[in-house]
């Protein structure tokens, strides 16, 4: 499993390079690249005439230093963001799902059904809680350490806390 490099927002629109200042809205935005999934800000007028191509993103407010931290993202985000990387194939997008899968358990917005082996890849069905929908996720078998270490990611990714 490779390691992700993905830092947290540096304050400034990846589109002008300008600085974001504090309580002024932008967008953060997951982008593909060659090296994988990565973190990129942009401020809301770059964004709003620009339109950059991404793999999906969350509007925010920059923080005055001197606030509490906030949580960024909602439990629907964190169902988009699960729901958005279903019918990826690579490795870190798997990964980055189950993980994501493990926080909506502990939230109980998915519920274990059953598992299955198919295609030699042992597959977990899960209820979607509050409905009859039900979702297929591959077991990548990761360990404790792996484990920890995509959540630590995912959390400074989404500056939320898992």
């Amino acid at each position: 499993m490779s390691d992700w490099e993905i830092k947290k927002p540096l304050g400034q629109c990846s589109g002008t390079e300008k600085e974001i200042e504090p309580g002024q809205e932008f967008y953060a935005a997951l982008v593909e690249t060659t090296e994988g999934l990565q973190r990129r800000d942009f401020c809301a007028e770059y964004w709003e005439e620009n339109q950059p191509e991404v793999f999906c993103y969350w509007k925010s407010k920059l923080p005055d230093p001197d606030e509490k931290k906030q949580i960024f993202v909602n439990d629907e985000m964190l169902m988009a963001f699960f729901e958005r990387l279903e019918k990826e194939s690579e490795q870190d997008k798997i990964n980055f799902r189950f993980v994501i899968m493990l926080v909506l358990m502990r939230k109980r917005k998915l519920k274990y059904d059953s598992t299955k082996t198919e295609d030699g890849k042992e597959l977990w069905r899960l209820r979607v809680v509050g409905s009859d929908q039900y979702v297929e996720v591959v077991n990548p078998h990761l360990n404790e350490e792996q484990i920890e270490q995509l959540s630590s990611q995912i959390g400074e990714i989404l500056q939320v806390e898992l």
